[in-house]
């Protein structure tokens, strides 16, 4: 496996939890805070890869040999999934998980409760994703996220960053809500809503979140632009100028 850490590079994986609106595809972002990493910049939920974030025996529909094979890699691709999974529980509070072959569902106050706490307690490293899967008779969904776009933060940068990008539909019978940590806001937006935001000089937000949410905002319905991603349509040629951004061939 790749190690988490070369030449000052971390692994990391990001993820779009996307929806249908009324008025089209929406996608959710939070604002960092100033005391993190990307601080007060509009981001999608993500972070770094962790040694734990391998359970090849707790994941639905996607082995690390098929896995890996996505992403380019010889072995450990699966890692990716699981961490993107993981940062969307621990950003978001949606766990991408099957419980008795059905998506997860959080409906009832007192299970919604329960899975809150879990998820301060997976932040504060007092206890594990396996353990929460393990106790909840859960398989993480790695078969409804789509491995989207692949990016390796510029040489000039202090802190630099090897990140998969990935795209999962917002489940149904829970709720987004961002960790006050990990966030100063956070909302559901349109992509090109989001883009004038930051042509508007409201949102501070970097390329690949820029170039992201450029080739997303013409899909007009959910599924299209799933199918797309699935189909791997979405992506833009890769140019010099995409390079030096730091956009990565797929594989």
């Amino acid at each position: 496996m790749q190690p988490l850490i070369r030449d000052n590079v971390r692994l990391a994986a990001t993820i779009l939890l996307v929806r249908q609106a009324s008025s089209g595809p929406e996608v959710f972002m939070m604002q960092r805070p100033g005391s993190v990493d990307f601080p007060d910049l509009h981001v999608f939920p993500g972070g770094k890869v962790d040694e734990q974030d391998f359970l090849p025996d707790l994941v639905a529909g996607l082995d690390d040999v098929e896995a890996s094979r996505r992403l380019g890699l010889s072995a450990g691709g699966l890692r990716y999934w699981i961490a993107a999974v993981r940062e969307c529980f621990e950003e978001c509070g949606v766990l991408l998980a099957y419980r008795k072959g059905q998506p997860l569902r959080l409906s009832e106050a007192a299970e919604v409760a329960r899975f809150e706490a879990y998820r301060e307690q997976l932040i504060d490293n007092a206890l594990s994703l396996e353990e929460i899967c393990r106790r909840e008779h859960l398989r993480l969904a790695a078969d409804r996220v789509a491995y989207f776009s692949h990016w390796i933060t510029p040489e000039q940068a202090p802190r630099r960053f090897d990140t998969r990008f990935f795209m999962a539909l917002m489940p149904p019978e829970q709720a987004t809500v961002a960790h006050a940590w990990e966030t100063v806001a956070d909302e559901w937006v349109r992509p090109r809503d989001a883009l004038q935001a930051g042509d508007a000089g409201r949102w501070q937000m970097i390329a690949p979140t820029i170039i992201t949410l450029t080739s997303i905002a013409g899909y007009q319905h959910v599924q299209e632009l799933l199918g797309a991603v699935a189909a791997e349509r979405h992506v833009f040629e890769l140019s010099d100028d995409l390079r030096r951004q730091g956009m990565q061939d797929l594989r």
